[in-house]
């Protein structure tokens, strides 16, 4: 949550990309919504007739809907997809979670910066 806050304060607009059609009940049950000016789930992505991960479009949707290009954002995620999703779209930067993928499986997949905690990335 410190990075959401670091980035919220900013003023650098953030979205969240899942395949669950839930994500938006799990947000504001944690308390989050606030943080999200775009939440793309499973549900707009059918509607949007765009294909999940391991390709880029969820990814690429939801940067520009927030007005921005692939080279000036930055994909966070934990799964080996969602990495070859932000590498296959030419993201800025592809910030691989290791929560158990590991460090090499989230490299190889397209990660060019791998951190254990999200914390890490924070000055």
């Amino acid at each position: 949550m410190r990075l959401l806050e670091a980035l919220e304060q900013r003023g650098i607009p953030m979205a969240i990309v899942s395949s669950s059609r839930n994500a938006p009940a799990v947000l504001e049950a944690a308390g989050m919504t606030r943080f999200f000016g775009e939440v793309m789930h499973g549900g707009v992505a059918a509607e949007r007739n765009l294909q999940g991960k391991p390709a880029p479009d969820t990814f690429l949707a939801a940067a520009s809907d927030l007005g921005a290009g692939p080279e000036r954002s930055v994909v966070l995620e934990d799964a080996i997809s969602g990495v070859q999703a932000g590498a296959a779209g030419r993201f800025g930067l592809v910030v691989g979670v290791d929560r158990g993928a590991g460090v090499e499986a989230l490299t190889e997949a397209g990660a060019d910066v791998v951190v254990a905690d999200l914390a890490e990335l924070l000055p």
